[in-house]
Formats: C-alpha cells, structure tokens, sequence
C-alpha cells in the first residue's frame, strides 16, 4: 500500500528515474530559466531593442531538454498509424 507521502513526493520523480532531490533541483533550475525568460520578454515588449531572441531562445533549448529527457525515460514505442486521425 503506497502512503500519501510516496504519492506526493515521488511517484512523479520516479517516472522521469529521478530521486526526489534530482527532482527538486532539476525543477527549480528549469522554473528559474523560465522566470528569467519571461522577465526577458517582458523588458522586450517595453523596450523591443533589448532581449531580442533572449526567451525564444531559452524556450527552444528548454524544449529540447524536456524532450530528450521524456524519450530517454519512456520505452520505445511503435508510432500509431491512425494517429493522424
């Protein structure tokens, strides 16, 4: 019988075979590149001259890591031939 405890705290972690510590470090450094992107584009919006590619930049090589990561926890799967439906 799993506890709320595991629940909560790492059965997430778990999916992406990370401890709940790599977990929590992972998860702040990537919400902090994102705070610091959105900050970037919002200074864009007032002043369009600055941070011209600085949050689609960041936004680009953050999905590129969220991907590789999601592929390399997931088995390999046959691609779905009625998925374009």
């Amino acid at each position: 019988m799993r506890t709320v405890i595991d629940k909560v705290f790492f059965e997430h972690p778990a999916t992406v075979d990370e401890s709940y510590s790599e977990h929590l470090i992972f998860a702040w450094s990537f919400g902090l590149e994102l705070i610091g992107a959105g900050i970037a584009a919002l200074t864009h919006a007032l002043v369009p001259c600055l941070f011209e590619r600085t949050a689609s930049t960041t936004v680009k090589r953050l999905h590129a890591i969220i991907v590789n990561r999601t592929a390399a926890s997931q088995p390999e799967m046959a691609p779905d031939p009625l998925a374009f439906i």
